[in-house]
């Protein structure tokens, strides 16, 4: 409510610099899904609050919501601080895709506790995961499970065990984001062509937990990545900058 301070459970995806020493981040919340908030000052050395607000950080905050979209942040605690993760640049590269689908797929202020749980659950494998350098960090298993995952929890799940069109479980060939899933080859007009295992490795990858995200091999991750993208650019309507 306008004029009356909240506290909620949050994970920092985005800091946009403001002013000259200010920041509007935008969060998802346990309680509230995405929120925006300006944090004064945590430019300067002195900030309290800085080194807590970073992004990809799980924090409890305090906001203050005046008439305005944005609150202004009053308070803030650590509760898992992902430092691992911002520190290597693989690992960074990674969260950075999930913390920007997490923006895109989920803008709405309405509490998804099953999305929240997703996030939160993906920051923290992410603390461990493996550098990969020089590989691309978005053709990661964790980062195509948790996209996938993404895509399901915000109701656009690629169907990928028959085709879409006319119902047919075998010989499957390809991928039509207008559909929502896999065509055979009699339906693939327009469609992403896809190698043989491809769609087998995306269904492995939406039924494993995100602990156990299977590799899909190069070509397959590649691929994979690529119906990602097409289903956010038709269901969505974006581009992730994070794949460009």
């Amino acid at each position: 409510m306008a004029g009356r301070p909240y506290r909620t459970e949050a994970v920092v995806l985005r800091s946009i610099r403001f002013g000259e020493a200010d920041r509007v981040l935008h969060l998802y919340s346990l309680e509230r899904g995405r929120v925006g908030a300006v944090a004064k000052g945590v430019r300067k050395t002195k900030s309290r609050f800085g080194a807590r607000l970073e992004p990809l950080s799980h924090v409890d905050v305090q906001i203050h919501q005046g008439s305005g979209e944005l609150g202004t942040i009053t308070g803030v605690d650590l509760v898992r601080p992902h430092a691992r993760a911002r520190d290597d640049a693989y690992r960074l590269g990674v969260g950075l895709v999930g913390a920007e689908a997490m923006l895109r797929l989920f803008g709405e202020q309405e509490s998804n506790p099953r999305a929240f749980g997703a996030l939160t659950r993906f920051l923290d494998l992410l603390d461990d995961l493996p550098s990969r350098a020089p590989e691309r960090p978005a053709l990661d298993p964790l980062a195509l499970s948790f996209q996938l995952k993404l895509l399901w929890l915000a109701g656009y799940l690629p169907h990928v065990t028959a085709c879409v069109e006319c119902g047919e479980a075998g010989g499957l060939i390809g991928y039509s984001a207008r559909a929502g899933g896999a065509v055979c080859a009699r339906c693939a007009d327009g469609a992403l062509r896809l190698a043989p295992g491809t769609l087998g490795g995306i269904e492995a990858l939406l039924r494993a937990p995100l602990a156990d995200a299977p590799d899909p091999g190069a070509r397959s991750a590649r691929e994979t990545l690529a119906v990602i993208t097409a289903s956010y650019e038709y269901h969505g309507g974006f581009r992730m900058r994070t794949l460009a």
